[in-house]
């Protein structure tokens, strides 16, 4: 997995279009400091290619998680947001302008350290 940097946060989203129309194809909580998040989104890197992206949260302080048998249902029309705030990280389902909106998502997670890696759509 590759850090994602809070310098690349707006490159990476702007890559796959805040994931918008994409979908969350699973959340695992790995252990109660790390939840892996795994999308799928068009990649404008690779002539918009359907890819998967695989993200891990660490130093997790806060979440709320779905069961993956509810992730059919969540509206991605407005794609995702990750922001960074006080050297956190935060990860919320639809446009969310800083911490506190995020939890106001569907799932959410705030974190310390955040990692990816490009799969197979």
């Amino acid at each position: 997995m590759k850090p994602l940097l809070a310098t690349e946060l707006k490159k990476f989203l702007q890559r796959f279009d805040n994931f918008k129309g994409g979908e969350i194809r699973s959340m695992d909580v790995i252990k109660p400091t790390t939840i892996v998040i795994t999308l799928a989104g068009q990649d404008s890197a690779r002539g918009f290619d359907w890819i998967s992206i695989t993200m891990e949260f660490s130093s997790v302080i806060d979440a709320r998680v779905l069961e993956n048998a509810k992730l059919n249902y969540i509206d991605m029309s407005n794609g995702i947001s990750i922001i960074n705030e006080n050297n956190l990280f935060a990860f919320g389902i639809d446009e969310c302008y800083n911490i506190s909106s995020t939890k106001n998502s569907t799932c959410f997670v705030i974190c310390g350290d955040l990692k990816f890696k490009e799969g197979a759509f």
